[in-house]
């Protein structure tokens, strides 16, 4: 038998979709020429013993659990580095994308016609009247617009997580992905540097089968998140860029409560600023873990507890830090402005490091 095409089906708890969808591929392609390459985010469901369950009794399923790794681009790239199929499609589990829609992107990649089928939920013919999701459309047009303006490719939808590929063409642009976020194909289509053939292959969008989507409302910085990575990534780390901004809006939160404290509870200024300071890093530890580091984000608990508690305590260790290079520097003849920015700096590159290994770690 010959392997034509790799569909990659990136998931996070989506137990209850995978042999319903197996069996909508199988009667889409036929019996043979094809694999799934599940590549899961070590779901709590038990999707990834799902997987190897069907995998036992079907070898046109294969399964890649990650420990530690989350995110659908990086899941998509790890399968595009694991298939020995010419042919490489990514599509989600949870039966919004018709695999019916397989066969003319495989034709029209096959043929040449394109570089790069993506299925549309916004071209001619396509329709989103199951997706019922009125906000989730907006901010889907408007992602649109901005990835074409980024990418220069005119196509109906970018953002579309439904596409097929050579899986050489793939494997070429690898290297320079960001990986960043849930929009491989703008990643895609972006990073290349000679502009991509895209032809689009209209779509139903249809209602999720079984399960909840992982989606939350983090997903419009995400997209940003990644159109800074393609635009300024090289320059300034994104992840860091978004770990800055998070510091600096809790500078703000910092004199608020300090405000509240001295003027409305007439606390003390020694302890207004002590109150200030925790309640500050306690914004920033919880605007961290759900934008900054959402593809490590705590959720249980005692995981928030000691992630907040480690969290203090490398800030603490980078304001010692800052405090301390900024007076070397004004001691030595540094304009007090540039001795309070270099700390500023010093201490921020320190709490991002020491956060990133102790707090999220292993990113």
């Amino acid at each position: 038998m010959t392997l034509d095409l790799t569909i990659i089906l990136p998931t996070l708890n989506e137990r209850d979709n995978l042999a319903p969808l197996v069996e909508r591929i199988e009667e889409a392609l036929g019996g043979e020429g094809w694999e799934v390459l599940v590549v899961d985010d070590n779901s709590a469901d038990g999707t990834a013993e799902e997987a190897r369950r069907m995998a036992r009794a079907d070898s046109r399923i294969r399964v890649i659990q990650r420990i530690g790794r989350r995110g659908l681009s990086s899941a998509a790239i790890e399968g595009f580095c694991a298939t020995a199929a010419p042919f490489v499609a990514v599509m989600d589990a949870d039966h919004q994308h018709d695999p019916a829609l397989l066969v003319p992107m495989l034709e029209a990649v096959n043929s040449g016609e394109a570089d790069v089928a993506v299925a549309s939920r916004f071209a001619e013919g396509a329709s989103t009247a199951e997706w019922a999701q009125p906000e989730r459309e907006k901010l889907s047009g408007v992602a649109n617009t901005l990835a074409r303006k980024l990418t220069g490719v005119d196509l109906t939808d970018p953002m579309s997580g439904y596409f097929l590929l050579r899986t050489e063409t793939a494997l070429a642009l690898v290297p320079r992905l960001s990986g960043i976020g849930f929009k491989i194909l703008l990643d895609l289509l972006s990073t290349s540097e000679k502009p991509l053939r895209v032809k689009d292959i209209p779509m139903i969008f249809a209602a999720r089968r079984a399960g909840e989507s992982k989606l939350d409302r983090a997903i419009a910085v995400d997209f940003l998140a990644g159109l800074y990575d393609k635009a300024f990534g090289n320059i300034i780390p994104t992840r860091f860029a978004l770990f800055g901004t998070v510091g600096a809006l809790g500078v703000g939160v910092h004199l608020a409560i300090l405000y509240l404290c001295l003027f409305l509870v007439g606390a003390h200024f020694a302890w207004g600023q002590a109150i200030a300071t925790l309640g500050a890093m306690t914004f920033n530890f919880w605007l961290n873990n759900f934008l900054t580091y959402r593809d490590r984000r705590l959720e249980t608990a005692g995981k928030l507890l000691r992630g907040w508690a480690s969290f203090v305590v490398a800030c603490s260790v980078g304001a010692v830090a800052n405090v301390a290079i900024a007076a070397l520097l004004f001691e030595r003849g540094v304009p007090s402005l540039l001795a309070a920015l270099v700390g500023i700096a010093i201490g921020s590159v320190w709490n991002y490091a020491l956060s990133s290994r102790f707090v999220w770690a292993r990113y």
